[in-house]
């Protein structure tokens, strides 16, 4: 959603921040991994929200640094860009590594396509999740063409917050999203809910004297503004009055295109301008299909403005349904609600005064603390279990034994990341490098050096050996990563093509085979 007007847009250097002279409570050096800054014309909420505890943990006395990709503006905090906007999830890793260095803790931003974080960073992480998209991959490729991208996305989307992040605090911007954490198998005592929270607004302006609806967000599919232009060709007749659309986004071509008489789309706005639109318009009109929270809901409330919204995930948390606004269950109830609310001034202001006595309980100053507490906690938690522990999924056992030239690319019981130099069995997933060709999980008992076997050579495949593992639609076992390969450092077994180790179609698990060549490399040993 549009919460700002973009800043000049850096070319020289981040500035530090000015911190206090106390040091702070828990990590000192923070970094977030978001896809954009608040700076960026494409901003929204998610990024509205890392500006804040951003922001919050800076004058706490805090080191943060924010890495993200476009251009961004200047901050009291460090900002640091790597590149594009779709490319710098590529360039995350290298860019925190030689402009950042090392840090307490590492917030990523889970907001879509991740970063996969904890696969490279062997410090404490923390997963910051505004929603979790699974509907909105067949919304935003659609058509059939589109649809294996769209599939692809998911998974990889499902995995990472699963697999990838399970050794890492969650922290959820609501109960709807900590709902949608639980239903892809995130464990509860995983997920932290952490509230939005709002600027307390400027001196009010008066009412508009004529119906004025208001609809404000980023113009992209999911936000459905389609279906509000073809709502109010139906709700006009009986309210009259004006439709102002605020923001902008790739859809507003097309949705000029299909707007009728009454609509005037506003594109960016000040946020001068954006606070006499919220206290002027007699309702707040939000028809996305799913929120995180729904930001603009909780700064219209504090303005005393209701919200006509569908009851959809999100909007749960930041509407109570017939008090503060009307969820509706279909577009008949949206029409419904628009209308009976236009044309009852009483039953309006009602809900105008309920909404912003609701909003006045959420504080940015809370929800820094709040944020605060869970990074104390995860970064203990990460020193803790240590650096570098495990992010594949499952404990895979058996051992992987053998003798002779070869590298041997298994993977075991993880205790702590290396490479195991010897041969024969040890404890510690990563490349096992000396005489061995390892066919099976195996454990690898040599020396840990901290290189962890998650990047397969080229032409390496994915399976697991652990019979014990689940498996169907959505596991890793029939959902390999897109693009380049990945292996983990347990429960995943990296094996070469033409040695009976291949990925088997359809996710099937096989339990590890012995190549010819492998035995009679190791027939040595076994004489032994």
């Amino acid at each position: 959603m549009t919460q700002h007007v973009p800043a000049p847009l850096r070319t020289a250097g981040p500035q530090p921040a000015q911190h206090p002279a106390a040091p702070p409570a828990g990590p000192r050096r923070i970094v977030f991994l978001s896809r954009r800054d608040l700076g960026n014309p494409a901003a929204g909420g998610s990024e509205l929200l890392v500006d804040r505890l951003a922001e919050g943990l800076s004058r706490l006395g805090h080191e943060v640094t924010l890495v993200c990709g476009g251009p961004a503006a200047r901050r009291d905090y460090r900002v640091v860009s790597a590149g594009g906007d779709l490319g710098h999830f590529l360039r995350a890793r290298r860019t925190v590594a030689q402009q950042v260095g090392e840090c307490d803790l590492l917030v990523e931003v889970c907001n879509g396509m991740p970063y996969l974080a904890p696969l490279w960073h062997r410090g404490p992480t923390l997963c910051l999740v505004n929603h979790v998209h699974t509907e909105l991959w067949d919304m935003r490729f659609g058509g059939r063409a589109l649809a294996p991208a769209g599939r692809l996305g998911r998974r990889l989307e499902h995995w990472a917050l699963k697999e990838a992040q399970r050794r890492n605090l969650m922290v959820a911007v609501s109960p709807s999203t900590a709902g949608a954490l639980r239903e892809i198998g995130v464990d509860q005592d995983r997920i932290r809910v952490v509230h939005n929270g709002v600027e307390k607004p400027g001196p009010p302006h008066p009412r508009s004297p004529e119906p004025l609806f208001l609809a404000l967000g980023r113009l992209v599919e999911y936000k459905r503004v389609d279906l509000l232009l073809r709502l109010w060709e139906r709700v006009r007749p009986v309210t009259g009055g004006r439709l102002v659309i605020v923001g902008d986004g790739p859809e507003r071509d097309r949705l000029e295109r299909l707007a009728g008489p009454g609509v005037e789309f506003a594109g960016h706005v000040t946020e001068a301008e954006k606070h006499r639109l919220l206290c002027s318009a007699w309702l707040l009109l939000h028809p996305s299909a799913v929120e995180g929270w729904g930001l603009v809901v909780t700064e219209a409330a504090i303005r005393s403005t209701p919200t006509v919204g569908f009851d959809v995930p999100g909007l749960r948390d930041s509407v109570d349904d017939g008090v503060s606004g009307v969820l509706a269950r279909g577009e008949s109830s949206f029409a419904a609600a628009w209308c009976s609310l236009t044309l009852s001034e009483e039953r309006r202001s009602a809900m105008g005064r309920a909404a912003q006595e609701l909003a006045a309980g959420y504080t940015w100053a809370s929800t820094v603390r709040a944020f605060r507490d869970v990074a104390v906690e995860a970064a203990a938690r990460g020193r803790t279990e240590g650096p570098g522990q495990d992010p594949g999924p499952g404990e895979a056992p058996g051992r992987g034994q053998g003798a002779g030239r070869g590298a041997a690319h298994g993977s075991g019981e993880g205790h702590g990341p290396g490479e195991g130099r010897g041969p024969g069995e040890g404890h510690g997933p990563g490349e096992g490098r000396g005489p061995g060709e390892g066919h099976g999980p195996g454990e690898g008992r040599g020396r840990s050096e901290g290189v962890p076997s998650a990047l397969p050579r080229s032409g390496a495949s994915l399976r697991t050996a652990d019979p014990s593992l689940p498996s169907g639609p959505g596991t890793p076992q029939n959902t390999p990563l897109p693009g380049r390969r990945i292996g983990h450092k347990t429960g995943w077994e990296v094996g070469d093509r033409t040695g009976g180790n291949a990925a088997r179609p359809g996710g099937r698990r096989t339990e590890p085979q012995e190549s010819p060549r492998a035995a009679r490399i190791a027939a040595p040993s076994r004489r032994k």
